[in-house]
Formats: C-alpha cells, structure tokens, sequence
C-alpha cells in the first residue's frame, strides 16, 4: 500500500511538473494570428515565414496560429490566446475595443488609402464606370466575410451612402456572404448563384495576375472612396509577458522588413507604423452601422 502511495505521489508530482514546464513554456511564446481572408493552407505557408523571422529579430519564440474566422481572431486576441493579430479595420477596431492598452503598430504602406471593387459577371452587361451601379440591386449579390471591412462594411457603408437604402432595402435579389474575398471573386466569375459582389483590391488584382480569374469574364465596375483598412494589433500583454518595450521592438522589426517574399504574405510592398487613431473613421462607421459590440 506505501508503496501504491509512494508511486501515485510520484506520478501526481510528475504530472504537476509537466504541467508547470508547459505554462512556462507557453508563456515565453509570442503567439499571431491573421484575418483569414484566404484558404487555411495558402495563410500558413505565407505566415509561417513571417514568425520565423520576427523570432529571429526579437530573440523570442513567435509561432502562426490559425484563426478558424475573422470573429473568431478577435476572441484569439480578447482572451489573450494570441498577442499579435494582423487585422482588418473592423477585426482590429473590435480587438483594441475589447482589450484596453492594445495598440496598432504597422499597417501596409498601401492600407491608409485602401479600397474595394464592386465587381460584376459579364453577362450583366455592367461595366466600370464612375456612377455607382446601382443595377446590381436587382441582381445576386455577394460581400465577404460579415466582418470584414473591405468586403463588408465599407462597402455596405457605400451603399447607404450612395442609395440611402439598406442592404435589405436595395437588393431586391438575395444577397449573402461568401466568407473570403477570394470567394467572392470565384462566384462572381462562375456567374450562376452571384452575378455581382465586393472584394478588396489587393485580391482581385492578385488573382487576376495569377490567371485564377479573367478580368473580362470578372469585371470591375465600380471602385469606392478611399478608407484605412489592415493593421497589425499587439496586446498589451506581449510588455508584460517579454519585458518593457518589446512592443515598439516589435514595431521596427515589423516596419524594417524589406523581403518580398515576406512582405507579399500581406500583398504590401512594404510596412509601416499604424497608431489607434487612424482607425476612428473605420470605428465611426461601425458604431453607426451597429457593427461595434
């Protein structure tokens, strides 16, 4: 029976240790997570790359980890399980909202002048124009993902401002979210559930560029006003957990990067530093469109 004891002790101890090295062991991992705004497999093989180099930079073990979607990266980063996310305006708005000290600290070179394209199936007949077009309201319509900003909110925004109508109010055809941009884009160029839809630029042209969609077939027909958009969000943990100062450490290795290879993971030629305030306007319109919880 002593002996019994003695070997459950041992192995109660055993297992606290392990436990108390895995804590340990988690807590000295940087861990981020992105938007995903295209497939799973395509975000690890672009992102995994990034963490190896930040690791390298910083001197501190910093891993990918999968958000399964856009909500979901916003609860990674509201409970701490991640403590760097790239955003988008709205994901990032919701996140620094939800943790007070967060901080935006690089966003692409291209994101306080972003935009998205309307685009429509060549059998509408619609082409680009300045004019919104406001024919797709009779048509089969797709936005993205319901949280994100370049495939949802701006450009819903858009709508009531160039319609005065609702989404609900304007399409008189069902309208619904495809969950990514590059979705979008693949309904709209198949041309029979969707025949009109919204993306952001940067995709629609990389995929254009790539040969996955035919520009004549997939048209641009409209392209909205400019607004800020993506952002790399750090939590305030990451000063606590890795030492004053590592966040604006974080910052320069961020806005330092000169790779490609590294930067065309975000479709930015290059990054640069991002404050909290130059996402009010992208907080305004949520707060008015009651996409702000």
């Amino acid at each position: 029976m002593k002996t019994m004891t003695r070997v459950l002790s041992g192995l109660l101890l055993s297992t606290f240790a392990s436990a108390a090295s895995a804590a340990d062991t988690d807590s000295a991992v940087l861990r981020f997570t992105a938007i995903p705004d295209h497939n799973a497999t395509e975000l690890k093989q672009k992102y995994d790359p990034v963490a190896r180099h930040l690791s390298a930079e910083l001197g501190i073990e910093i891993v990918y980890v999968p958000a399964a979607d856009y909500q979901a990266s916003v609860e990674m980063f509201k409970n701490g399980d991640v403590q760097l996310a790239w955003f988008g305006g709205l994901t990032g708005v919701q996140a620094r909202r939800a943790v007070p000290g967060a901080r935006a600290i690089a966003q692409g070179t291209e994101d306080p002048k972003y935009h998205s394209y309307f685009i429509a199936h060549e059998s509408t007949g619609l082409v680009r124009s300045e004019e919104f077009p406001s024919a797709i309201g009779a048509l089969p319509f797709s936005f993205g993902s319901e949280s994100s900003t370049s495939g949802r909110l701006m450009p819903e925004y858009f709508i009531r401002t160039e319609t005065g109508k609702s989404p609900s109010e304007f399409f008189s055809e069902p309208f619904g979210f495809s969950g990514s941009h590059p979705k979008t884009a693949e309904l709209v160029a198949e041309g029979t559930k969707v025949k009109a839809g919204v993306l952001n630029y940067k995709t629609y042209d990389s995929m254009v560029a790539a040969g996955k969609i035919d520009p004549k077939q997939c048209r641009i027909i409209w392209q909205t006003p400019d607004y800020a958009d993506y952002n790399f969000t750090a939590h305030p943990d990451i000063d606590k957990r890795f030492g004053a100062g590592t966040i604006d450490k974080l910052q320069k290795a961020l806005t330092s990067i000169t790779d490609e290879a590294l930067l065309g993971a975000f479709q930015r030629s290059g990054l640069i530093a991002a404050t909290n305030e130059e996402f009010s306007g992208i907080e305004k319109v949520a707060t008015e469109l009651g996409m702000l919880r």
